[in-house]
């Protein structure tokens, strides 16, 4: 029994350590490939995921919604707006230097933040949303829905790794990685930089905004306690940080090593006394940051660090 036990937990980690590893990419896209400090991934995260939940839930009056669509047009619908989501704030905000840029970013997501919180005729405010639907829910029950779950989440997470490292060996990517590394002479160069931050913005923010869709219909219950900025934005930006910056290997790597910590250090604080349970949060961080401290201090590019593709010629 201890051992099934052990496994569902171990299934539970893997999901959203998966969900996490589609953040981490995401971000390795803007930050990795295009040095874009984007400190409002919670607010892209959230847009995914109430507009998948919108999409898919059944009719009702409490929120805006009640399409009842399959799941597939829930994903599309939340990389779609958060994606368009990603380019208004890219049009405002893209030119700014990374420290400008990062202030603005935690702004505009807080503003997006406030927004779910405070419309109630879209979002149910507060009170969230329910009846979000699981791929194969209909089919699996009970703990066996978490295993289908899973290779849902492992598939997407392989698709998009795919497209990731694509983008990082193409020509597109050489581009955005020396826009990164000198941005007077890529300008010197003829690059358009601006035009390329701006797709490497809003790609990024489309795919965080099926990591959010995905962590939707896992949890099959949507509230805004869901896209805490310590729960998405920090401990994103640690997972890559320890991962690895630049290599979309490190990136997966980073979410399932810091994840699978977060995790641990759940069961640990839940045994302290009662007097320090309000305080468990922050152990958990002073944890994980000790963690980083050590990883970078041992490995300062991260546990896979940034390898530049090979220049493949084609053959006259």
């Amino acid at each position: 029994m201890e051992l099934t036990g052990l496994l569902f937990y171990l299934v539970s980690v893997l999901i959203a350590g998966g969900i996490y590893a589609i953040l981490c990419l995401a971000l390795n896209i803007q930050w990795g490939m295009g040095g874009l400090f984007n400190a409002g991934i919670a607010g892209f995260f959230a847009v995914g995921a109430y507009t998948s939940a919108i999409v898919t839930t059944a009719a009702t009056e409490k929120h805006l919604g009640g399409f009842d669509l399959p799941i597939p047009f829930g994903l599309a619908a939340a990389a779609i707006v958060a994606g368009v989501t990603g380019w208004a704030v890219a049009k405002i905000c893209v030119r700014l230097k990374s420290d400008y840029l990062a202030m603005a970013s935690v702004g505009i997501a807080e503003i997006l933040r406030l927004v779910i919180v405070n419309e109630q005729w879209l979002t149910n405010g507060s009170l969230g949303i329910s009846g979000v639907p699981r791929p194969f829910g209909d089919t699996f029950q009970g703990r066996s829905s978490d295993i289908a779950y899973l290779a849902v989440v492992w598939v997407i997470v392989a698709v998009v790794y795919i497209i990731c490292q694509r983008l990082n060996d193409s020509p597109w990517g050489r581009t955005l990685r020396a826009i990164r590394d000198n941005e007077a002479s890529a300008r010197a160069a003829g690059k358009d930089v601006d035009w390329f931050r701006l797709q490497t913005f809003v790609i990024g923010c489309a795919i965080m905004g099926v990591a959010g869709a995905l962590s939707a219909h896992y949890f099959k219950f949507l509230s805004p306690s869901a896209t805490e900025p310590l729960l998405v934005t920090f401990l994103v930006w640690v997972m890559l940080m320890a991962g690895g910056s630049g290599n979309n290997r490190g990136a997966i790597a980073g979410a399932i090593a810091i994840w699978s910590l977060w995790s641990m250090t759940e069961i640990f604080t839940n045994r302290l006394p009662p007097e320090w349970t309000t305080r468990s949060s922050y152990i958990r961080m002073l944890l994980v940051g000790l963690l980083l401290q050590f990883v970078l201090q041992k490995f300062r590019s991260g546990l896979i660090p940034e390898k530049s593709p090979p220049i493949r010629f084609r053959d006259k």
